[in-house]
């Protein structure tokens, strides 16, 4: 059984989706019994992940795990499970952004190569599905608002990291590996809007504001402090420095990382049908 911590994010969802395509036994971790995952997952909510016999692998999302990694990794152990992969940031290796989110990842990181297990570690760029949070400026305005846009990182799309760690939980000779994983196109959010553009064939346009204008309108908007701590501690860097560009993943799964204006067309429905925005 390959146990997978955060089931219902972006990237455990599709690692759920790509493991029971393949026919192993999944158990998703989720506090959502109704929660839209392939039939042959097995719901499991996080109170019960301490009650799972023959859990081979797990893959640990630290932000669903929380404190509780090392106990879950130290149980994990005591009960034969074998291998650990973790999702981490590429800003660990690349520094970028306010230095506690990255430290939050290197504890992360810590924790899975303390607790005995086999482990591999997946540094993760900026998410491609990051910028489902555009969809209700681009509904209503066409007008996608935001702060540096000269700020340049390879995003890559979730589903090559999903792709990636359905190897890693599955095959032991990742085991010790640490993969930085990126898109290979260098893009601002401006070349993301001219994508998005294309993919739904209508004139998109993007407008500078500034730094505290967008945590303004991100606040107003409920989110938490950390959010808009995140997004504009790492852009302001990237403005200086583009973020890595790999080829992590042409080397893991024999292709090209996926494109972010593939990622785009894919993706279209999100932007055009009205629904609940990602924050």
């Amino acid at each position: 059984m390959i146990l997978i911590i955060g089931a219902t994010g972006v990237v455990g969802r599709e690692t759920v989706r790509l493991l029971a395509e393949q026919g192993a036994k999944v158990a998703a971790v989720t506090r959502d019994p109704h929660a839209d995952l392939p039939a042959a997952a097995q719901l499991v909510h996080p109170a019960e992940v301490a009650t799972l016999d023959g859990v081979e692998a797990i893959l640990l999302s630290p932000r669903a795990a929380g404190a509780t990694a090392a106990d879950l990794l130290d149980h994990a152990r005591e009960t034969g499970t074998s291998r650990v992969v973790v999702l981490s940031a590429v800003t660990v290796q690349y520094p970028a952004g306010l230095a506690r989110f990255r430290q939050q990842f290197q504890a992360a990181e810590d924790i899975a190569k303390r607790s005995g297990l086999d482990w591999t570690i997946l540094r993760c760029a900026d998410f491609a599905a990051n910028t489902l949070a555009w969809a209700g400026q681009i509904r209503a305005t066409g007008t996608v608002r935001g702060a540096y846009p000269q700020a340049r990182t390879s995003t890559i799309d979730e589903r090559d990291i999903a792709a990636v760690a359905a190897l890693a939980l599955t095959q032991p000779h990742h085991a010790g590996q640490t993969y930085p994983l990126t898109g290979e196109q260098s893009l601002s959010q401006p070349d993301k809007v001219t994508a998005l553009s294309a993919a739904l064939a209508r004139p998109l346009s993007f407008a500078e504001a500034t730094p505290e204008e967008i945590r303004r309108g991100m606040l107003a908007a409920g989110l938490p402090e950390e959010v808009p701590d995140r997004l504009l501690g790492s852009l302001a860097d990237y403005a200086r420095e583009a973020g890595p560009t790999t080829d992590a993943v042409r080397r893991l799964l024999g292709r090209p990382a996926r494109t972010y204006a593939s990622w785009a067309t894919d993706h279209r429905a999100a932007f055009t049908a009205a629904g609940n925005d990602c924050p």
